[in-house]
């Protein structure tokens, strides 16, 4: 089913809670007088994430170490750059962060610091999962690689039986496997037509996604062979252990959100039409989970709150907290699931239960 083809059509009912949400919510923006966009909270934040990501690195440059004391910072460069992807990058990104377009370019490029690729980022992620989320077919995130099944409507192989042991394995691959689909992704929206890449040149998005790669590789593999002892093997190791680190944490943060117990994964019908408010097919296909952890809440840059997050992406993630339960209080009003799991550990027990029952495991 292509994206363009489409469509949420709901009841009375489900565009009246649409419409009361969004009445609520930005009430109390105007109520508070509140900005939508991030506050000077968010300052010390992006100075100690970028710290925690880049400052282990500067040490093992500087300071002569061996391999297994460098393999602890490697670990935290990793835990560093999974914080800024969540709570810098993605702002910026979603342009939750400034009313200056500059600005949300500033932080959404630390995405190329990561490795990886803004534009095709947002047509993946902006675009295909935040418009059509959990559709089968259509959102990339609940269409992984075979071995991993996280739709109810994909093919059920016997290996799926046990993926609630050996997916968090595969979630450490995210970030790798991304530098180099970031290359195939760049084509397929070329070759697709899409309106979003009008007026853009291949050979040129190319040329930087090249660069980009490069000097990723440059600075966490080329400087430690040059500027330490290290072994070349140890290097690299080093960068995988980093980047596993980072992939563990961001795939089972978004997977939190999305593959739990509740979260619905709806169709299309032949005609393309989604019966329901897109509004309501958000929330239903959405989870927050542990809501009351200050530090979750912190470094995920409110992905715990992905229910707000999805129905008001252009705000920024320190905002959620407080909107948070008048989007509940307004979905319990409505008649409409609002998925919560209380806590850290309930929403993996959740995310296991679900990958086993996705798996065929009764």
């Amino acid at each position: 089913m292509a994206i363009s083809s489409l469509r949420y059509i709901g009841t009375e009912h489900e565009r009246g809670f649409g419409s009361t949400v969004r009445s609520r919510v930005h009430a109390y923006f105007k109520e508070t007088g509140t900005n939508t966009k991030a506050d000077a909270r968010l300052v010390p934040k992006v100075i100690v994430l970028m710290t925690l990501f880049l400052a282990p690195l500067v040490v093992i440059l500087l300071v002569p170490m061996s391999a297994w004391a460098a393999l602890p910072l490697a670990i935290l460069m990793g835990v560093g750059m999974a914080g800024v992807g969540m709570s810098v990058m993605h702002d910026g990104l979603h342009g939750a962060v400034s009313t200056k377009p500059w600005v949300n370019e500033l932080l959404g490029g630390t995405m190329y610091v990561l490795g990886s690729d803004a534009f095709t980022w947002k047509i993946q992620h902006n675009g295909a999962h935040h418009t059509h989320t959990n559709v089968d077919g259509v959102d990339q995130d609940i269409d992984p690689p075979d071995l991993l099944r996280f739709s109810e409507h994909a093919p059920l192989w016997r290996v799926h039986r046990f993926q609630h042991v050996y997916s968090f394995f595969f979630y450490g691959l995210l970030t790798l496997v991304k530098l180099g689909n970031d290359f195939f992704s760049l084509a397929r929206v070329a070759r697709s037509g899409d309106a979003r890449y009008k007026g853009r040149s291949f050979a040129q998005d190319l040329a930087v996604m090249v660069l980009v790669k490069a000097a990723h590789m440059l600075v966490f593999i080329g400087l430690p062979l040059w500027l330490t002892d290290l072994a070349w093997w140890q290097v690299i190791t080093g960068f995988v252990v980093m980047h596993f680190t980072c992939g563990v944490i961001l795939g089972t943060v978004f997977q939190l959100a999305h593959v739990v117990e509740g979260a619905q994964q709806p169709l299309a019908d032949p005609t393309g039409v989604i019966h329901s408010d897109w509004t309501v097919h958000e929330v239903l296909t959405t989870a927050d989970f542990a809501p009351h952890n200050r530090w979750l809440t912190w470094y995920t840059g409110g992905l715990n709150y992905q229910v707000e997050h999805h129905l008001f992406p252009g705000i920024s993630h320190l905002h959620y907290p407080a909107i948070a339960p008048i989007v509940q209080r307004t979905a319990e009003e409505f008649g409409i699931p609002y998925n919560v799991k209380p806590t850290m550990m309930a929403a993996l027990g959740s995310h296991v239960r679900r990958l086993r029952q996705l798996g065929g495991v009764a």
